[in-house]
């Protein structure tokens, strides 16, 4: 993206957005001075954050291939879609499974934008855009373009990937994440990744609730027991909750220390 050409409408180029400063993060283009910024100062301030992005998306490769070729899942609600980049969720499932539908959504009107330009479906599937917010469940499930595109009575992956962490307050994820899944069926799959601060030192962890509570992060770190607890009443893959690069990961993968990842994962399915 060039700096230097206005914005799109209804985008401030000089508010940072997660989805810009995940895409800079990435290797991106797609961010504006102030995404750049706002992840150069949480890089500074934890250099290994960019690890963890990296990790959080070749997890969401690797999951949403078991949920095609192992699970069967065919359909894939996919909230907090951030911005187009290589091997989303429709591109692997419908490379396992070229009649797969997913549903994208997201806040920032840019990740719609690039969306409807980028993300084409295979002849056989589907792909569609909402543009809601996470706080805001019903209206997801309301939007007339998901009934149209996914077939609620037929099991659903919920893809949750980065996303529960901008949801702030102690608890305020869980009723969120249940709101979802009671309107999906049996047999249908939660996928989250989140991110935590259960790795870092005493001193790391101080700061992090610092730059929170000035305002200077818009990720709410949770503790594993409060992450675990969204999957309440699911049957968990194995692992189970492991950080993002302990999930099945491809044979031989180096895995880094947990300190240098801080984000949980893991795969639930709704019984």
């Amino acid at each position: 993206m060039d700096p230097t050409n206005a914005a799109p409408q209804g985008i401030d180029p000089n508010q940072p957005h997660p989805a810009r400063r995940y895409n800079y993060w990435l290797g991106g283009k797609d961010n504006f001075a102030a995404d750049r910024a706002s992840g150069d100062e949480l890089q500074r301030l934890f250099p290994k954050v960019r690890l963890g992005a990296l990790a959080n998306r070749a997890l969401l490769q690797r999951a949403t291939r078991f949920l095609t070729a192992e699970a069967g899942i065919r359909q894939f609600l996919d909230i907090g879609t951030g911005l187009p980049t290589a091997d989303n969720t429709h591109e692997v499932a419908q490379r396992h499974a070229p009649d797969s539908r997913v549903v994208y959504v997201d806040n920032d009107p840019l990740v719609m934008v690039h969306a409807r330009a980028l993300l084409n479906s295979s002849p056989e599937g589907r792909t569609a855009y909402i543009e809601a917010d996470l706080n805001d469940p019903e209206s997801i499930l309301a939007n007339p373009t998901l009934s149209e595109t996914l077939d609620l009575k037929q099991p659903v992956g919920l893809m949750l990937i980065a996303v529960l962490h901008f949801i702030h307050g102690h608890g305020s994820a869980q009723p969120i994440v249940r709101t979802l899944l009671d309107a999906l069926p049996a047999g249908s799959y939660l996928v989250a990744t989140h991110a935590t601060s259960d790795f870092g030192t005493p001193e790391q962890q101080a700061l992090y609730q610092q730059l929170i509570a000035q305002g200077k992060s818009d990720v709410w770190t949770r503790p594993h027991d409060e992450f675990a607890a969204l999957f309440d009443g699911l049957e968990l893959v194995e692992p189970g909750v492991v950080p993002a690069s302990e999930w099945r990961p491809e044979p031989g993968a180096e895995i880094p220390e947990r300190s240098d990842i801080n984000v949980w994962t893991a795969v639930g399915r709704k019984p």
